[in-house]
């Protein structure tokens, strides 16, 4: 088998750390895992193995799907709140990363501050998964990813609209559309703009991939002849002082029928959840035929279960 294809052991903190045919064995995997659950078919590869689940920020589809992941999988995972550990009473990270290596075979974190994820996969001996930090949200576009090539049947010249906040679901998308091969399109107001280096990193990939990066303030710009239209809420978690200022300020970057007209009728509408209906998405569009928001919250399952078994495993895609 070609090294490339070995993930045994890594870090899966950034879809930027992966090559293009690395994302693409996950992807593969994912799908055959997928077809082998719906058919009821076993699915071993971590039987015996642990994984650990940091949780700083709350969570509904992260938890569960890594947690049924592991089960299916035939592993164990572990709940473990910032309130149930020494982390959340000052114990140094690479203290906690030390000692969860000698218990467990992975460590899935979920946390605001992205260098928290990066310093704990320094000092651990086992795979650390970035589940969501401020700035990257990675296992969401990797089932994002597996969502657009089964809908479309590829990856490679969809074009992919975003519009809304820059924030760290927009960094992922930036990254793994452009290693991938997808053109992306993201529309922010100028105050709340994709980060430079971020949009720096995914220009040169889509050099190399023969993608497009557009940056614009326009959502009727950026969504004209989209095959995907994405968005995520206009208020994160830590944001909620700045709710009634972001609903002002994002307001014309709304999905709605009007935006989605100017994409055409087989656009897909995507959101990676929680939705707030009238505010970034409207209920007619996140609940229309367009619309394959639980396809992608299923994904999360799929995707993530490919990813632990080729960190934490001896999968192979």
């Amino acid at each position: 088998m070609h090294k490339e294809n070995n993930l045994q052991g890594r870090d899966f903190l950034s879809l930027q750390d992966f090559s293009a045919a690395e994302i693409r064995v996950l992807l593969a995997l994912a799908k055959d895992l997928k077809s082998r659950q719906k058919k009821g078919g076993l699915q071993p590869l971590l039987a015996g193995k642990t994984l650990a689940m940091i949780f700083e920020k709350p969570s509904t589809r992260t938890r569960i799907s890594f947690e049924v992941g592991m089960w299916q999988l035939g592993g164990t995972a572990l709940f473990l709140s910032s309130q149930e550990l020494q982390m959340g009473r000052g114990e140094p990270i690479k203290d906690t990363a030390a000692v969860l290596s000698r218990y467990v075979d992975g460590i899935m974190i979920r946390t605001f501050d992205h260098a928290v994820v990066q310093e704990l996969a320094r000092y651990a001996s086992v795979p650390v998964v970035n589940g969501l930090t401020d700035l990257l949200h990675p296992c969401q576009i990797l089932a994002d990813l597996l969502t657009i090539e089964e809908k479309m049947g590829r990856l490679q010249g969809v074009k992919v609209a975003y519009t809304g906040d820059g924030n760290n679901v927009a960094h992922s998308l930036l990254l793994g559309c452009s290693k991938m091969g997808l053109n992306l399109a993201v529309a922010t107001p100028p105050s709340h703009r994709p980060l430079p280096g971020v949009v720096a990193q995914a220009l040169a990939n889509a050099e190399q991939s023969g993608s497009k990066v557009f940056i614009t303030n326009d959502p009727l710009e950026a969504v004209k002849n989209a095959d995907v239209i994405y968005t995520d809420v206009w208020t994160s978690m830590g944001q909620e002082k700045e709710q009634a200022a972001r609903r002002k300020i994002f307001a014309p970057y709304q999905i709605n029928s009007n935006l989605v007209k100017t994409a055409g009728p087989e656009a897909l509408i995507m959101h990676c959840l929680p939705a707030y209906r009238g505010e970034e998405i409207t209920a007619q569009v996140l609940e229309g035929k367009q619309s394959v928001v639980l396809d992608q919250a299923e994904n999360r399952l799929h995707a993530q279960k490919a990813l632990l078994a080729l960190l934490m495993g001896t999968a192979r895609g």
